[in-house]
């Protein structure tokens, strides 16, 4: 059985499998920010979640759901719907076009997250190797 996603143990599953990646340390060895990963409220999300991860030269330093979006003042969010994480994360959307064509939306710095398109790579690869659980 698999872990649900959006939940604090999925985010501390992405963080244990960041920090394990060889391909994410060198990709994002330059990379410092920090993140709200947002899921839309939707039909099988009954109120908006907040996933924060703390993103430093490779590594992540530390990751939790939100139970208050005030609690962190990350550089960027992205948000999306949940079909739309599906899709980035089981690699049917890439993250970079998804920017691009807004079916993810930032807030923060675009360019610097262009600069880094192999670092949001990595992490999606990293992400897709969980078993996750989809919300029904």
């Amino acid at each position: 059985m698999g872990i649900q996603f959006g939940t604090d143990e999925w985010v501390k599953a992405v963080m244990a499998a960041l920090n394990e990646s060889p391909g994410y340390a060198e990709a994002a060895k330059n990379w410092e920010g920090d993140f709200y990963f947002v899921i839309d409220e939707g039909a099988s999300v009954p109120e908006t979640i907040y996933l924060y991860m703390d993103l430093w030269h490779g590594q992540c330093r530390d990751a939790f759901k939100v139970a208050d979006r005030s609690e962190k003042s990350p550089v960027f969010e992205l948000s999306a719907p949940l079909k739309v994480w599906r899709g980035v994360l089981e690699k049917k959307i890439d993250p970079i076009q998804g920017l691009v064509t807004r079916r993810l939306k930032l807030k923060g710095p675009m360019m610097k997250v262009m600069k880094a398109p192999k670092a949001a790579i990595e992490l999606v690869e990293a992400c897709s190797k969980l078993d996750t659980e989809w919300p029904a």
